[in-house]
C-alpha cells in the first residue's frame, strides 16, 4: 500500500479544527509507518507553515511530528512563497519540490505523478 498525506490546513488560524486536521494527518502517517507501509507526507498550500510550528518542542503534536518527519517528502515550493514560509521550509532543511510547473508560480508537487505510481492521497 502506498500513501500521500497532503496538508493542507493552515496553522495561523489558530483554530483547534487546525490542529486536529494536522493532528490527525500526522496521526494516519504514524500508523501507515508502523505498519511497514509506504507513506509521504506534502505541505501544500498554507500547510507549508506548518514545519516551522512543529518544530517547537511545546507544540502539542510535536512528539508526533518527530516520529513521522523521515516520511516527509517535501514542500510545495509555490505553496512555500505564496504563504510566506520558504524561509522556515528552507531552516527544516526539507525539499522545496517544484515538479508540477504551474503557471506563475514556481512550481508544485505533481499529485498527478503520485497516482500514476500508485499512491492513494489523503488531504488534511
Amino acid at each position: 500500500m502506498k500513501s500521500a498525506i497532503v496538508i493542507l490546513s493552515d496553522p495561523k488560524s489558530g483554530s483547534e479544527e487546525s490542529l486536529g486536521r494536522v493532528f490527525n494527518a500526522l496521526a494516519a502517517a504514524y500508523d501507515f509507518k508502523q505498519q511497514g507501509d509506504e507513506v509521504s507526507i506534502l505541505f501544500q498550500a498554507a500547510g507549508t507553515r506548518w514545519p516551522g510550528e512543529l518544530d517547537k518542542a511545546d507544540h502539542p503534536a510535536h512528539a508526533l511530528y518527530e516520529a513521522v518527519k523521515d516520511k516527509v517528502a517535501g514542500v510545495s515550493c509555490g505553496c512555500a512563497d505564496v504563504f510566506g514560509a520558504r524561509a522556515e521550509v528552507e531552516k527544516s532543511g526539507y525539499d522545496l519540490i517544484t515538479e508540477n510547473a504551474v503557471p506563475g508560480t514556481s512550481g508544485l508537487p505533481s499529485l498527478r505523478r503520485l497516482t500514476s505510481e500508485g499512491y492513494s492521497i489523503l488531504t488534511f
